[in-house]
């Protein structure tokens, strides 16, 4: 009782209804509205891990998952297993819901590192067949289609024949007695047609009057021509509606076969929707994954900047105010926290919000705080916040307390410490300030012994000095500023809050001496622990002050870091540029010494040079090279042995050649360019990409690697050859995906011939696998199109 009393204290509800417009189905949403919260730590984490991988996945695909065309079949499935007819809305609802739920499938199933989704929908069968068999007989408006059967399309033909005659002899009366029609229309009264004839003129045209007008001037009557066509189409629609039940009658007793398998299929769904929901959700309120932490292993419980959800849904959707953040940070030996501080400062909304964190937490939910979020699994939440007066009970706020706490106390009984969080608004309220003061410390050792963890708002001085007397007690309060005498809703650890009631009378203008009067009937003790609290307080301000010092400088360090890594880029970027200009000039010097060798070879073409000329074209040939080689040249890296026909360059000269003869032992090969012969030794030469040749090695009798054996061809055995024949084409999928898990090379899949429906759910399958690469049909002699090789990637 106290669980749900709590629950409705925390709106809960309210909660879990926006949880509910995140569901993309109507299961999704009836249940994020009824969410259930798990009994044990395990169930919470696997929820949390759900809520995760969703969130994973929706990040990589877009839009995100889809369930379009899932709907509530849960009352068509009971029908059908009780032996109703379903409607043909109903049965087209169950094919959408089969489509779409094998198409979630299908996303989940191309993803590797999703345990969780992927263990939940290991076992999920979608039955195509019977999907298919729906929508061959009823059409996308939920009517039984022509081709559900050959009895079918023939009364149909023999209806739309019958009511064309009909309306053949009808249009015929209306011409000839044109004067007795009202208006020359045809219109049906049930499933008779009937034309308007004037009252006046009834006796004109004989027939069944199976109407009146509310003037009643005018007449619907079947003509006595026409009322036996119109029995003939009455028999012909009742045969219609005969054939139609025969044919939903079938397709409803195969829906009842599957019963059990379309309901686990419908509790997948809502699963995933659920967990879906609980993705989006988190995702709208910037909330962070949660872990679980052992107080017993001294791990602290940490949620900084941590909103009340309900209260961020309120300014994100109702206009109102900017959410404020609290910081939760309890060390391992706290199991009590008091919080002091004036009214309406955010004690009651605190408490509420850890409560919240604790139950989002518990059910796969996100936690609206930093990362990282830290908190036990709470086995309970309990809570007495607020008011409980009732007048017909006679009960006061104090007794209506006191009936709360009772039942707590009644839900942690045990020896030892139970993991349950217990918040308690006011505690101690209500009565005798001093009584009051002695049952809230009585009350707080109490569940110390009993309780995880307990946080408390309170009033009363005497709380405030527990910490001093028992480690487990920790010191909180809401701050206060004295210049506008109002609260910042900014919680403050380690400082008990101040006694302000004097403080804000005195500003609201209350008389000084009644002011001085109260603080001489308190005594001086109580100025004191104020002026202790004050100077805490002010150096908490100094700390703060520091500490945003401290960020200033970092982002400026950090401005800076960025400045000079721009600067450092920027003259990397002006060193590339210089580099490609040098590299342009090499260029142009390169192409003035070319043209200048040319000239040189030019001029011993002209006639037979003599060895006058040869050496005096050798002799500018090395004063090109002087002035436009560089002395000092990088050194290539070695890779390169010339052959004869291959092109080279002369690296003194700068002159591409062609090599005559290799390099003999002493490392001197011959090569020419244009007319000229030359013998050059390996160092003065390197290959047209820059590489030098490798220097001249001894030979070495190597023995010729083996001759590489081509893989012998795949051949079919009884290992790797499936026969599906006989077999369904759901039942052939789960055989299928056995078989290539643990196929390398190719498979043989034997479907034979029959209907086709085997053969295209088989090749429909592997078509979209992952493991296949392609299929194609096999040999004449092993089966024809009869069987089918997929080649295993």
């Amino acid at each position: 009782m106290i669980q749900s009393e709590t629950l409705e204290l925390l709106e809960w509800s309210r909660l879990c209804q926006h949880l509910a417009n995140f569901a993309a189905t109507k299961l999704g949403a009836i249940a994020s509205r009824n969410l259930q919260i798990p009994t044990s730590q395990a169930q919470s984490e696997n929820l949390l891990a759900q809520t995760q991988e969703i969130y994973k996945l929706e990040s990589r695909i877009s839009p995100g998952l889809s369930f379009e065309g899932i709907q509530d079949i849960g009352d068509a499935i009971e029908r059908a297993a009780l032996q109703g007819i379903l409607a043909g809305e109903e049965l087209l609802a169950i094919a959408t819901t089969l489509a779409g739920t094998r198409n979630l499938r299908r996303i989940i199933d191309n993803q590797e590192d999703l345990p969780i989704l992927l263990d939940l929908v290991a076992d999920l069968r979608t039955y195509p067949e019977i999907e298919q068999e729906i929508h061959r007989c009823v059409d996308e408006r939920g009517q039984i289609a022509d081709r559900a059967s050959q009895k079918l399309g023939d009364i149909r033909a023999e209806l739309r024949k019958s009511r064309s005659q009909i309306i053949q002899k009808l249009q015929n009366i209306l011409q000839v007695k044109s004067n007795a029609v009202q208006e020359n229309v045809i219109t049906q009264r049930g499933d008779r047609y009937v034309i308007p004839v004037k009252a006046s003129h009834k006796d004109v045209i004989h027939g069944i009057v199976h109407d009146t007008s509310t003037s009643g001037v005018t007449l619907y009557i079947e003509p006595n021509s026409v009322v036996p066509m119109g029995n003939q189409l009455r028999q012909l629609i009742r045969k219609e509606e005969i054939e139609e039940e025969v044919i939903r009658r079938q397709l409803t007793a195969q829906v009842a076969d599957i019963k059990d398998d379309l309901e686990r299929l419908l509790a997948i769904v809502t699963t995933l929707d659920l967990a879906t929901a609980k993705s989006r959700y988190s995702f709208w309120l910037k909330a962070n994954p949660p872990r679980f932490v052992d107080r017993e292993a001294n791990e602290t419980i940490t949620l900084r900047k941590l909103r009340h959800p309900l209260l961020e849904w309120q300014h994100q959707h109702e206009q109102g105010h900017e959410v404020i953040p609290v910081d939760l940070v309890i060390q391992p030996e706290t199991r009590v926290v008091t919080i002091t501080g004036p009214n309406t400062g955010g004690k009651t909304v605190t408490l509420k919000t850890l409560a919240l964190a604790a139950l989002m937490a518990k059910v796969g939910l996100f936690v609206p705080a930093r990362e990282p979020v830290e908190l036990p699994w709470f086995e309970q939440v309990l809570a007495d916040i607020g008011d409980e007066q009732s007048l017909q009970q006679s009960l006061s706020t104090f007794s209506g307390h006191i009936r709360r706490i009772s039942r707590i106390l009644n839900a942690i009984t045990g020896d030892t410490v139970t993991p349950s969080l217990v918040l308690l608004d006011e505690v101690g309220a209500g009565t005798d300030p001093v009584e009051g003061s002695a049952l809230a410390i009585a009350l707080l050792h109490h569940l110390a012994n009993h309780v995880l963890l307990t946080m408390a708002s309170t009033h009363f001085g005497e709380l405030k000095a527990l910490k001093y007397q028992d480690e487990r007690f920790e010191n909180a309060s809401v701050e206060f500023d004295d210049a506008t005498l109002s609260p910042t809703y900014k919680l403050l650890w380690g400082i008990p809050g101040r006694s302000n009631a004097l403080a804000i009378a005195q500003r609201l203008g209350l008389s000084v001496d009644v002011i001085e009067a109260a603080k001489q009937q308190m005594g001086g003790a109580n100025d004191e622990v104020n002026e202790v609290i004050a100077g805490l307080e002010a150096q908490r301000r100094r700390q703060e002050t520091k500490a945003s010092e401290a960020q200033n400088l970092l982002h400026q360090a950090e401005k800076l870091y960025k400045e000079v890594s721009a600067k450092a880029t920027n003259l990397e970027e002006r060193e590339q540029a210089l580099k490609a200009s040098q590299e342009v000039a090499v260029q142009n010097a390169i192409a003035q010494a070319k043209g200048e060798i040319a000239k040189v070879i030019k001029g011993l073409q002209k006639g037979k040079p003599t060895a006058q000329e040869a050496q005096q074209a050798t002799n500018t040939l090395n004063q090109i090279s002087t002035q436009f080689i560089p002395k000092a040249a990088p050194k290539a890296p070695i890779g390169f042995i010339p052959k004869t026909g291959d092109r080279i360059r002369i690296t003194k000269i700068g002159q591409t050649a062609e090599v005559i003869t290799p390099p003999n032992s002493d490392g001197e090969l011959n090569v020419r360019f244009g007319i000229m012969k030359m013998t050059v030794k390996l160092e003065d030469i390197e290959s047209l990409d820059g590489k030098k040749p490798e220097p001249i090695a001894k030979p070495q009798n190597r023995t010729p690697p083996p001759p590489v054996t081509p893989p012998p061809p795949a051949i079919r055995t009884s290992q790797n050859t499936i026969d599906l024949r006989g077999k369904r084409v759901a039942d052939s999928e789960i055989i299928l995906d056995q078989a290539i898990s643990t196929a390398a090379g190719q498979i043989w899949i034997i479907h034979g011939h029959g209907t086709g429906k085997l053969r295209e759910g088989v090749h429909a399958y592997l078509k979209q696998h992952p493991r296949i690469s392609h299929t194609e049909p096999a040999a004449q002699a092993d089966g024809g199109t009869g069987v089918t090789i997929a080649h295993i990637k």
